[in-house]
């Protein structure tokens, strides 16, 4: 496989991982509108989150 190649795949990995967040952004933030309970809730979640990625790499160092 030539080298321009394997850059257009991750190009185009990059474009769909892009575009499928910008529709998960858009439907949560429109959900996130309508139940202010569930905003709530995603904020735990996001923080949760958070300190397992913080854990992951603090074990990877």
């Amino acid at each position: 496989m030539s080298n321009s190649q394997n850059t257009m795949n991750v190009v185009k990995g990059v474009a769909g991982g892009m575009l499928a967040g910008m529709a998960l952004g858009y439907a949560g933030k429109k959900m996130l509108d309508e139940k202010p309970k569930m905003k709530k809730k995603a904020n735990k979640v996001v923080g949760a989150f958070g300190q397992i990625l913080d854990t992951a790499s603090y074990m990877l160092k």
